[in-house]
């Protein structure tokens, strides 16, 4: 940190009663050696006094600085940088659709075609793989005629969640060809656990 010369050359007073140190952590740095920052005895005591404050705030910000760096937002291809306000569970879809009726979505697959075709949630469409340039295009072909306020629910249920590579890819398509009533089926560990060994209704295909 820069020094302004005119402070070196008119010093300031010390106070009578002289700081003997800083506590940081419990710990007492006698002293100006905080962080071995000697060259402040160099210095007045009242100038010392607030570069240690700021030397103590910087160290106590730091580490918050250096964790968000590295747990900052999760990348767009994850499934973890999908919002809880965009998922649905099993059991409200579920209720959704077995009422029926104009708020019914419209749901479609995009995780493998081999697991759609051993079984599926029944009335769900096939649209692609999210994690591929080819399902991605067939998802856009699929909602290209539909409005932007169709309600729309995707789901995968290839693995667990935080390993899915199709739902985020997916979802975020979909956001940004201006859909705004889409939601991620949160399917936990898998389809077959999370929705067909619950009893929820199921289909194959033929």
């Amino acid at each position: 940190m820069l020094v302004p010369s005119n402070l070196l050359d008119h010093p300031i007073e010390a106070p009578e009663t002289p700081v003997s140190g800083v506590f940081v952590c419990g710990r007492l740095f006698r002293g100006t050696n905080l962080c071995g920052v000697n060259w402040l005895r160099s210095y007045p005591m009242k100038f010392g006094f607030f570069l240690r404050a700021g030397v103590v705030a910087v160290l106590v910000m730091l580490p918050g600085c250096l964790a968000q760096a590295q747990f900052g937002a999760p990348p767009e291809s994850s499934a973890f940088s999908i919002a809880k306000a965009q998922l649905i569970q099993p059991e409200e879809l579920s209720q959704l659709l077995k009422a029926g009726g104009a708020d019914k979505p419209l749901v479609l697959q995009v995780g493998s075609r081999v697991l759609f075709e051993q079984a599926h949630i029944a009335g769900a469409e096939y649209a692609g793989a999210g994690s591929q340039a080819a399902g991605l295009k067939q998802l856009q072909g699929r909602v290209a005629p539909l409005p932007r306020k169709s309600f729309i629910v995707l789901y995968c249920g290839c693995c667990p969640w935080n390993h899915c590579p199709n739902i985020a890819p997916a979802m975020k398509l979909l956001r940004d060809l201006g859909f705004t009533r889409v939601k991620a089926l949160y399917l936990a560990d898998n389809f077959g656990a999370d929705w067909a060994d619950k009893g929820y209704p199921v289909e194959r295909s033929h």
